[in-house]
């Protein structure tokens, strides 16, 4: 295996990260591997992931040719692009972070992580978190995300990277509890 981190750069690139995305819903994968090796929610689409891709390169790691995982950066100039996030921005403006509004600090969203079976537990999830921080924290203070409460393996493993829990909710819109976390690019 030789992976390497970096950023999309082919319309390739954003299909094969569609379709990562597409085998790693809820409704690809059973009951019994979400629960094991975590899931993605959020579906994109081309469209979408090219102009992220134009306001900020989104991060992927590649193996050879392949494209087996990927960290998504969406600015919040995006808020209003996935309808099912725009309530996640909402309530992050009211949020607060060392006694300032979220929405006072320049962030941004991780739209999304995920790793390609065959590959999870080999530092992929790190090196793509390592990319963000080099690509990014010169840009940004801080990288805001929320994680399915139920998804442990990706709250352990956000946590291990720097991420810190910062506010717990319940979605009713689609009924799951949230746990909003935050990496401090400042420290």
């Amino acid at each position: 295996m030789s992976v390497i981190f970096t950023t999309v750069s082919t319309d390739d690139e954003i299909w094969q990260l569609l379709a990562l995305q597409q085998k790693n819903l809820p409704r690809n994968i059973s009951e019994e591997v979400a629960n094991d090796q975590g899931f993605v929610t959020v579906v994109h689409n081309f469209d979408l992931l090219s102009r992220m891709n134009a306001a900020y390169p989104q991060i992927i790691a590649k193996d050879g040719d392949q494209v087996v995982g990927y960290a998504l950066v969406m600015p919040e100039s995006f808020r209003n692009d996935v309808p099912v996030l725009t309530a996640m921005f909402t309530m992050l403006d009211g949020l607060e972070y060392e006694g300032k509004l979220i929405k006072d600090y320049l962030y941004y969203a991780m739209g999304q992580i995920c790793v390609a079976e065959g590959y999870r537990g080999q530092g992929l999830f790190d090196g793509l978190y390592a990319k963000h921080k080099t690509e990014l924290s010169d840009k940004f203070d801080l990288c805001i995300t929320e994680i399915a409460k139920r998804n442990t393996r990706s709250l352990v493993a956000h946590k291990r990277v720097g991420f810190e829990i910062i506010h717990e909710y319940f979605d009713t819109t689609h009924p799951e509890l949230w746990e909003v976390v935050l990496w401090d690019f400042r420290k």
